[in-house]
C-alpha cells in the first residue's frame, strides 16, 4: 500500500464531539488549528508534508480526504505561471480515510494518478477560483460528474453521493498549487461554513509548506544535476591498477555539497588519482567543484608533480573564488615501477591496504587547504606493493556529529581490512559501515588496487649506445606487436621507434631503454640520460634532418617528453586498431 494513503479508525473519541456541533467553538477550532501546525511541515518533502495533512484531518475533520496538486511541481519544481485551468495536469498525491472499509476509496482514486480535471469538475472550479467550493449534500449528478473525470463514473458515485463535500485551494505566495478535497460521509453532521474557515487554514499552512518543499527540492535537484554532470561518468581503468567509486551527496538536511573524484590518464599509461571537498552545501559548492575539477585536470595534463599541481590550483582558486575553501589530495601512479607520489592540501590522509590485510595510514604533510594562502605543498613517492589498494575519501566518510575523525579513520581501515576482495563490494561494505545517518555530509570514495603489468602489456628492451642497434630495435617492435596482436601497428611502430632511438643516439646519454606499453593506446617511450628535450623544427628542401619529429607527428595520436630522475622519456601513443 501507498505510504501517503492514511488509513485511520472510522469513530475515534473526538471527532462525534466536533461533528455534533454543527459550529464547533473557537477555542476548539484554535486547538485543533494550532495542531496542525505542529503537525504539518516538519520535513522539506512534499509527498511526506501533504500525508502529514491526511493525518490530521482524517478522522477528525473529515472522513475522507485527499490532496491534488499540479504535476509539473512534483516532476521539476515548477508551477504554472498561468491559472490553473481545464488544461493543466493534476497530481493526487495523498489520500486519508477513516472507513471499515478504505479499498474502494484507494480504487476509486489512487495515489500518484496524474490527469486532467475538466472545467465542470469541482476541483477545476476550485483551482480555477482560488476559492473554497462547499457542497453540504453532494447529488448522485455531481459525484457522477467527478467519476467520469478519471473513468470511473460508478465506484466514485457510490461512494460520494449524498456525501458532504469540500474542496479548498492550495494557495502560496499569490500562486495556486493544488487544492485539498474533504468529505463527510451521509448521515453525519455535514459541512458548514464555519468548517469552510478551518479546512482554508489548514489548506493554507499545508500550502506553505509544500511550497516550502518544492522551492527546496527544485534548489537541490538542480545542484544534484550540476554537481552529477560534473563528476566522471564513467571511469577508466588505467594499466595497473583496478578502481571502484562511490559518491553519496549529503542528506535533506544537509543540502548537496562540493565532494569530488577523478581519475586521469597521464603520458606512459600513468594515472592521476583526485579526490577533493569544497566547504559548504547548495548549488554554490557544487558549481565551485566543478570549477576546481576542471582546473585540476588541466594541470594535470601538463605532467606536473602532485605538489605543484595542488599549488597552482590554491592560487586558482583564490582566483575563481576567494571566499570558497576546499580540500583535496593528488596522487600519481606509475605502473611500470609501481611508485605513487601523492600530496595532499588540508585533506584526510589516505589509507593503504597490504597484501596482509593490515592497513596504513600514509603519512603526508597536511598543507593548508585550497584558498589559504601561498605556501608550497610538499609530497611523498612511495613503492605500492602488488595486490595493495589505496583508499582515497572524503571526511564525510569518516567524520560525523557522533564520531571524531579518528575513530573514523580507524572504523574506515578495519572495514578495509575484512576479507572482502571485490572493489565494487568493499565500496558497499565501507560506504554501508561508515554511513552516519540522517545528517552526513557529502561523501567521495576511491579505492585502487595496484597490480603487476602481465607479459602482454609491457616490453623493455635496453639499448647500447651504438647506432647499429637501431635496426634491433625496429625487430623488437616487430616482434613483440607481432605477439599482442597488433602487427597491423608494426610499420608505424617502427619508424616511430627508428627516429626515437636515433635522437637518443645522437644528442642523448647512455643508458637508453625502448619500452611498449599496452594500455588505452599504445605507448612507446625511449629513455635516455640527457635531461634536454628534442625540439619539432622545420627543415629546408636541401637539408637531410630535422624531419624525424615531423613523421612522429603525422603517425602519432600524440607525443611528448617528460623529466626523469637521471634524465628524459620520449613517448608517443598511437590509438590502438
Amino acid at each position: 500500500m501507498n505510504r501517503n494513503c492514511v488509513i485511520k479508525d472510522p469513530a475515534p473519541g473526538n471527532r462525534a464531539e466536533w461533528r455534533r456541533s454543527s459550529a464547533a467553538s473557537a477555542h476548539e477550532r484554535l486547538a485543533f488549528l494550532n495542531e496542525a501546525t505542529r503537525r504539518i511541515g516538519t520535513t522539506l518533502d512534499l509527498a511526506e508534508t501533504s500525508r502529514e495533512l491526511m493525518d490530521v484531518a482524517v478522522p477528525r475533520f473529515a472522513d475522507a480526504a485527499a490532496v491534488m496538486v499540479q504535476d509539473r511541481l512534483v516532476i521539476d519544481g515548477e508551477i504554472s505561471s498561468r491559472p490553473v485551468d481545464g488544461t493543466t495536469l493534476v497530481r493526487r498525491v495523498a489520500l486519508g480515510i477513516a472507513h471499515e472499509s478504505p479499498q474502494p476509496w484507494i480504487d476509486a482514486f489512487p495515489i500518484d494518478e496524474v490527469t486532467v480535471y475538466p472545467a465542470e469538475m469541482p476541483h477545476a472550479q476550485c483551482m480555477a477560483s482560488g476559492k473554497p467550493l462547499m457542497y453540504p449534500v453532494l447529488d448522485k449528478e455531481n459525484a457522477r460528474v467527478i467519476g467520469a473525470s478519471v473513468d470511473r463514473e460508478d465506484a466514485v458515485a457510490d461512494l460520494l453521493t449524498e456525501s458532504s463535500f469540500l474542496a479548498v485551494p492550495l494557495r502560496a505566495r499569490g500562486r495556486v498549487l493544488g487544492c485539498a478535497v474533504f468529505v463527510r460521509r451521509p448521515r453525519t453532521q455535514p459541512f458548514e461554513e464555519p468548517d469552510v474557515t478551518v479546512a482554508e487554514d489548514l489548506a493554507a499552512r499545508a500550502a506553505i509548506c509544500i511550497d516550502n518543499a518544492r522551492l527546496y527540492t527544485r534548489e537541490r535537484r538542480t545542484a544534484l544535476t550540476l554537481q552529477s554532470s560534473l563528476l566522471p561518468a564513467e571511469l577508466p581503468q588505467p594499466l595497473g591498477m583496478d578502481i571502484a567509486s562511490r559518491y553519496l551527496p549529503a542528506s535533506d538536511l544537509m543540502g548537496v555539497g562540493g565532494d569530488w573524484y577523478d581519475v586521469i590518464p597521464l603520458p606512459g599509461c600513468r594515472t592521476a588519482l583526485v579526490v577533493g571537498d569544497v566547504m559548504g552545501h547548495g548549488t554554490r559548492a557544487a558549481a565551485t567543484m566543478g570549477q576546481l575539477r576542471t582546473a585540476a585536470r588541466t594541470l594535470a595534463s601538463l605532467d606536473l608533480p602532485p605538489e605543484e599541481v595542488l599549488f597552482r590550483l590554491n592560487l586558482m582558486s583564490q582566483d575563481l573564488d576567494p571566499t570558497q575553501i576546499a580540500t583535496c589530495i593528488y596522487a600519481v601512479y606509475d605502473p611500470v615501477t609501481r611508485a605513487c607520489a601523492l600530496s595532499r592540501a588540508g585533506h584526510v590522509p589516505p589509507v593503504l591496504l597490504h597484501p596482509d590485510r593490515s592497513t596504513q595510514i600514509i603519512d603526508l604533510p597536511s598543507g593548508l587547504p585550497l584558498g589559504i594562502g601561498s605556501e608550497p605543498l610538499e609530497s611523498r613517492e612511495m613503492i605500492l606493493p602488488a595486490g595493495s589498494v589505496l583508499a582515497l575519501y572524503t571526511d564525510g566518510l569518516v567524520e560525523s556529529r557522533e564520531r571524531d575523525l579518528d575513530s573514523g579513520i580507524m572504523a574506515l581501515r578495519r572495514l578495509l581490512a575484512g576479507r572482502v576482495e571485490d572493489l565494487e563490494d568493499m565500496c558497499d561494505v565501507i560506504i554501508s559501515g561508515q554511513r552516519s545517518g540522517h545528517e552526513r555530509d557529502d561523501i567521495a570514495l576511491l579505492v585502487a588496487r595496484v597490480r603487476e603489468l602481465d607479459p602482454d602489456e609491457i616490453a623493455s628492451c635496453p639499448l647500447p649506445a651504438d647506432p647499429r642497434f637501431v635496426a634491433h630495435a625496429r625487430r623488437f617492435v616487430r616482434s613483440t606487436l607481432g605477439t599482442w596482436g597488433l602487427g597491423a601497428l608494426a610499420d608505424s611502430t617502427q619508424l616511430i621507434v627508428s627516429e626515437l632511438v636515433t635522437n637518443a643516439l645522437k644528442h642523448g646519454w647512455p643508458p637508453i631503454e625502448l619500452r611498449l606499453l599496452r594500455g588505452r593506446t599504445l605507448v612507446c617511450e625511449v629513455a635516455d640520460g640527457s635531461p634536454a628535450t628534442p625540439a619539432p623544427r622545420s627543415a629546408t628542401a636541401d637539408e637531410d634532418t630535422g624531419r624525424g619529429l615531423q613523421l612522429i607527428k603525422r603517425f602519432a595520436y600524440r607525443w611528448g617528453t617528460r623529466p626523469t630522475t637521471y634524465g628524459k622519456i620520449v613517448w608517443v601513443e598511437q590509438h590502438l586498431p
